[in-house]
C-alpha cells in the first residue's frame, strides 16, 4: 500500500472563500482538531505577510504545534519576495513554507515580466535563505494546470530547475479548476514518469464540480499528497472536499493508504460551520443533513428488510446515525422507524391514523421531526376521544402595536351558524371572549382556564410544531385539552375547540 500525505488548507486557501475571515482563537482550536483529532498529515494554516491578525494566529499556532510536536506540520504560504516572507515566519514560529511560483509561461511573463532564468535565480535565493533560517520548503507552481496545457516546456523546464534545489515537496495546483480527470491523470503521470522519485502534492479545485474526480485520478497517476478543505471551502467554488475525498479513498481505492480518522468528519466540519458562518447544504456527501436520511417510504420498508437500501457509506462511520424523515412521503415504516427510536408502540389503526396526519402536515410544507411524534400522537389519539358536535370554521386575529388585539370568529353549533368580534388583552384572550359572547346567545356557559402550558422538542427551530395543553375546571371536575400546531396562538385555538366539544358531549 502506497501511504497519501494529505494536507488540510482550510485555515489558508479555504479562508479565501468569500467573506469568511476565522479569529487567532478559531484558528487554533480548528488547527489543533485537525491534526489532533482528524489527524491529517499536514496543515496550511496562512499567508505570510497578510495582516497583524494572521501573524498573531500563525504565533499562536505554531507555539502551540512546537509544545505537542506538530510544528514540521505546520505550513506558511510565503512569496518570492527578498526574504521578507521568511523574516515574517521566523518572528511567527513557522518552521515550514510553502513558497509560491509560477508554474505557467503566461503568468510568469505577464504577470511577474520575467524570463523563466530570472524567476529561477530568484527562487533559488529564497530556498536558500529560508534554509539558512531553518526553514523548510516546499514550492507551488501556481497555474500549473493551464502551465501544463500551453507550455509543457517550461513546465518541465521549471521541474528540472527546482530537483536540483534542497525542496521537500513539489505542489501541482489546478489554481482555476479547469482541469478534466482524463488530463489530472495524464498530466501527472507524465510528470511522475520523468521524476519518480520527487514528491508531487495535488492541489485541486472545484469550478466544475470536479474536485474529487481529479483528485482520485490524480491518486491513480501517483500523486504523493492530496491537497483538501474542510466542507470544500475556497476562492470561487472551493477546493476538493475533505470528507467526499477521504469517503472516496476509503472506499474505492484499496491500494491507498491514508492516516485520516473518519469518524471525526462530520465533527470538524460542523466547527468549520460554525466559525466561518457559511452553512452546510444539506444535501452534500457526508456531511449533509440529509445524505443519511431516508424520505421515502418505501425505502425505510426496504431497510427494514435485510438492509436493501444500505450502502457501504454507512453513517456510523462519521460519527453519525441514519434517519428517517417524516412528511407526506414517509409511509408508516418511516414512522415506525421513529418510533422505535423513542421506544414507543402504536397498533395498526392508531399507526394508520398518525400517519395520516404526517401526511396532512407534509402537504402544508410543515416540517416534521421525530421530536414530534409524541406530540402529534397525543394530539391524535385524543382527537377521537369525543363527538365533533362543535366546529371552528374560520378566525382572524389581529395584533397591531398600540392597539388592544381583537379576533372575529365563525362557528358552528349543532348546524347553527355565529360569528362574533371582539377584542381582549391578547389574541387568545380575544378568541376566548369572542366565543363567550356566543355561547351567552345560545345560553351556554364555558368552563373556567385555570391551566396553560406550551411545549416545544427540545432543540427545535422556530417553525417546530408547539403542543399548547390547557386544563379547564367545569364545576367540580378538571380536564385537559392539547393543540398541535406550528403557531402557538392556533395549537391553543385547536385545544379549545376540543374543550368545546367536550363538555357538549
Amino acid at each position: 500500500m502506497k501511504k497519501i500525505e494529505i494536507m488540510d488548507t482550510t485555515l489558508r486557501d479555504g479562508e479565501q472563500t468569500s467573506s469568511v475571515s476565522f479569529s487567532a482563537s478559531e484558528k487554533l482550536t480548528i488547527a489543533k482538531l485537525l491534526l489532533e483529532e482528524l489527524k491529517v498529515d499536514r496543515i496550511e494554516i496562512a499567508s505570510a505577510r497578510v495582516s497583524e491578525g494572521e501573524f498573531q494566529a500563525v504565533k499562536a499556532i505554531t507555539s502551540w504545534a512546537r509544545e505537542h510536536g506538530y510544528l514540521n506540520n505546520v505550513e506558511v504560504l510565503s512569496f518570492v519576495d527578498k526574504g521578507t516572507s521568511i523574516d515574517w515566519m521566523v518572528k511567527a514560529g513557522a518552521r515550514v513554507q510553502n513558497l509560491l511560483t509560477k508554474g505557467s509561461l503566461n503568468h510568469l511573463t505577464h504577470q511577474l515580466k520575467k524570463t523563466p532564468n530570472q524567476h529561477f535565480k530568484e527562487i533559488e535565493a529564497s530556498v536558500l535563505l529560508a534554509s539558512e533560517q531553518g526553514i523548510a520548503t516546499n514550492v507551488y507552481l501556481e497555474d500549473w494546470s493551464n502551465g501544463m496545457r500551453n507550455s509543457k516546456d517550461y513546465v518541465f523546464e521549471f521541474l528540472e530547475f527546482i530537483s536540483t534545489q534542497p525542496v521537500k515537496r513539489i505542489m501541482l495546483p489546478d489554481t482555476l479548476g479547469v482541469l478534466t480527470p482524463n488530463e489530472s491523470y495524464d498530466f501527472i503521470s507524465e510528470i511522475k514518469e520523468k521524476y519518480p522519485n520527487l514528491h508531487f502534492d495535488f492541489h485541486a479545485h472545484n469550478d466544475y464540480d470536479l474536485g474529487v474526480s481529479n483528485t482520485i485520478e490524480a491518486l491513480k497517476a501517483g500523486a504523493d499528497g492530496l491537497h483538501l478543505t474542510v466542507n470544500g471551502m475556497g476562492e470561487r467554488a472551493g477546493n476538493a472536499p475533505m470528507a467526499s475525498t477521504i469517503a472516496v479513498i476509503n472506499d474505492f481505492m484499496p491500494d491507498i493508504k491514508i492516516g485520516v480518522n473518519e469518524k471525526v468528519l462530520y465533527t470538524v466540519s460542523k466547527l468549520v460551520e460554525t466559525f466561518s458562518g457559511i452553512m452546510i447544504p444539506a444535501n452534500k456527501p457526508v456531511v449533509g443533513a440529509n445524505v443519511f436520511t431516508q424520505t421515502a417510504g418505501i425505502h425505510a420498508d426496504g431497510d427494514n428488510k435485510k438492509n436493501l437500501y444500505f450502502s457501504e457509506l454507512l453513517p456510523e462511520r462519521f460519527g453519525r446515525t441514519r434517519k428517517y424523515a417524516l412528511g407526506k412521503a414517509s409511509g408508516k415504516a418511516n414512522i415506525q422507524k421513529n418510533l422505535q427510536e423513542l421506544g414507543l408502540q402504536l397498533n395498526e389503526e392508531d399507526l394508520k391514523k398518525v400517519t395520516q396526519r404526517i401526511i396532512e402536515l407534509g402537504d402544508r410544507k410543515q416540517v416534521v421531526t421525530k421530536e414530534d411524534l409524541p406530540y402529534i400522537i397525543s394530539d391524535v389519539l385524543d382527537s377521537g376521544a369525543y363527538e365533533e358536535k362543535i366546529k371552528i370554521n374560520s378566525y382572524v386575529l389581529t395584533h397591531s402595536k398600540g392597539l388592544k388585539p381583537s379576533t372575529t370568529v365563525a362557528l358552528t353549533i349543532d348546524g347553527e351558524s355565529f360569528e362574533e368580534n371582539a377584542q381582549g388583552d391578547g389574541q387568545f384572550d380575544a378568541f376566548m371572549n369572542a366565543v363567550r359572547s356566543i355561547f351567552k346567545k345560545k345560553k351556554l356557559v364555558l368552563p373556567d382556564l385555570i391551566d396553560y402550558a406550551v411545549r416545544i422538542p427540545p432543540g427545535s427551530r422556530s417553525d417546530a410544531l408547539c403542543e399548547t395543553i390547557i386544563t379547564w375546571k367545569n364545576k367540580e371536575t378538571e380536564f385537559k385539552t392539547r393543540g398541535l400546531d406550528s403557531d402557538q396562538t392556533v395549537s391553543a385555538i385547536k385545544a379549545t375547540e376540543k374543550m368545546l366539544n367536550i363538555i357538549n358531549n
